[in-house]
């Protein structure tokens, strides 16, 4: 019998568990003010969409996204949904729980949905789970959906690896956790 199998998805499985517990984004973040600094903006009112280009910062609540360029379009609704591209573009996050809790991401294009709470990072994407600035657990993959509400996500890999000249596989690291008692 092949073991191998049932490992690889045990191991999985553990992984996104230890990304759910906590490790929901703080729930203030919801209701916070938008804030955006760039080196220019452009706007278009009438079809409600930001523009913002050169050393792109936009913090909300705990949110912090960074890029080259950031467009931010408003729903009707209120929501707000952005694109930011940069070499590579980037997140972070607290999440709720004790202690120093982030989640941060990196890829060459961020996608945020905040009526869904859903960030898509592509191209060389990778999420990293910490506690402080000790990484816990890290994934890399090209393209990450990682939910805000609840820190589940997927990972796929590259397609086109074999034209890329990568593997194209997803990868995974998962640090063992520190044993507390053995002080």
């Amino acid at each position: 019998m092949n073991l191998k199998p049932l490992i690889l998805r045990t191991l999985w499985a553990c992984l996104m568990l230890s990304f759910v517990q906590n490790a929901l984004a703080l729930k203030e973040d919801q209701n916070a003010p938008t804030a955006i600094e760039s080196d220019s903006m452009s706007y278009d009112e009438l079809k409600q969409i930001n523009v913002f280009t050169g050393n792109v910062k936009l913090v909300r609540g705990t949110l912090v996204l960074k890029g080259e360029k950031l467009t931010l379009k408003q729903t009707p609704e209120g929501f707000q949904i952005g694109l930011a591209e940069g070499k590579p573009a980037s997140f972070r996050q607290r999440r709720d729980g004790i202690g120093e809790l982030y989640v941060e991401g990196f890829g060459n294009r961020i996608d945020y949905d905040g009526k869904t709470e859903t960030i898509v990072l592509t191209h060389n994407a990778e999420i990293r789970k910490l506690e402080g600035k000790k990484i816990t657990d890290e994934v890399k993959g090209e393209v990450i959906t990682y939910l805000q509400r609840t820190e589940f996500f997927t990972v796929v890999g590259d397609p086109n690896a074999q034209k890329t000249g990568t593997s194209g596989r997803v990868k995974v690291i998962i640090q063992p956790k520190e044993d507390k008692g053995a002080k």
